[in-house]
C-alpha cells in the first residue's frame, strides 16, 4: 500500500522554514537534508551530519539540552528519522521546549535508490511523534503550513515539536557543504562561544 506523496519543493521548503531564523541552530541528516540546508544558506550555526543515520535528531536533543535559551532545528529526512525512531520516545520523555524536527518526508529511501519507505507504505511519523508523547505535531502539506510551523521555531518553550512536511519525489542537484568533520565541529562550537583549539 504506498500513500500519496507530497507537492512540495524540498529546497523551497527548507528556504522558508529558514527565512528570519535569528539565533536558530539548525542539524541536518545525512544526505539530502544536508545539501537542503547547506543550499538554504551556508551558516555557522548549520552543523552537517555526513554519517550517523538515525542520529539527527538524537543531536538535536542534546544540543537542545545544552543549549536551552537557543532554538534547535532538527530537518532530517523519512527514511533517517525511522532508523532513528526511538529518538521520538526519548524526546518525549525529556520535553526540551526549544527542539523542533522537521521531516522533510517524500515516502522514499533517497540515498539508496529511491526504495518505499516505511512512511510510502503507510506509516504515519506525526502519529508515531504523538503517541512517543510529543505534543505538537504538524502534517504540513503546503506554504501555509510551513509559514505557520516556522513562526514558532524561534520559541524556546513551546517545544518539542515535529512537522512531518510532504514533499515531492525526484532528484534535486547536490549541493555540497564542507566534509570535513573538524572544521565543521570547530566552526559550530566557536559560533557557540566556545573556545576552539
Amino acid at each position: 500500500m504506498s500513500t500519496t506523496t507530497g507537492t512540495l519543493d524540498r529546497r523551497a521548503t527548507v528556504k522558508a522554514l529558514l527565512a528570519d531564523r535569528g539565533d536558530l541552530l539548525a542539524i541536518s541528516g545525512l544526505g539530502s537534508s544536508t545539501y537542503d540546508l547547506f543550499d538554504a544558506g551556508d551558516h555557522a550555526g548549520n552543523f552537517y551530519l555526513w554519517g550517523a543515520m538515525g542520529g539527527a535528531a538524537m543531536i538535536g536533543l542534546g544540543l537542545a539540552l545544552a543549549q536551552p535559551k537557543r532554538p534547535v532545528l532538527v530537518i532530517t529526512g523519512d527514511g533517517e528519522q525511522l532508523m532513528g525512531i526511538g529518538s521520538l520516545l526519548t524526546i518525549a520523555t525529556k520535553q526540551p521546549g526549544n527542539l523542533s524536527i522537521v521531516v522533510l518526508d517524500n515516502g522514499h529511501f533517497g540515498e539508496t535508490g529511491m526504495q518505499l519507505s516505511h512512511s510510502g507504505l503507510g506509516a504515519k511519523l506525526e502519529v508515531i511523534a504523538s503517541g512517543a508523547g510529543i505534543g505538537s505535531v504538524s502534517d504540513i502539506a503546503d506554504m501555509a503550513g510551513i509559514e505557520t510551523f516556522r513562526r514558532g521555531l524561534r520559541d524556546v518553550h513551546g517545544g518539542p515539536r515535529l512537522a512531518r512536511i510532504r514533499i515531492a519525489t525526484g532528484e534535486v542537484e547536490r549541493a555540497l557543504p564542507p566534509r570535513d568533520g573538524a572544521y565543521l565541529k570547530n566552526r559550530f562550537r566557536g559560533h557557540l562561544g566556545f573556545a576552539v583549539t
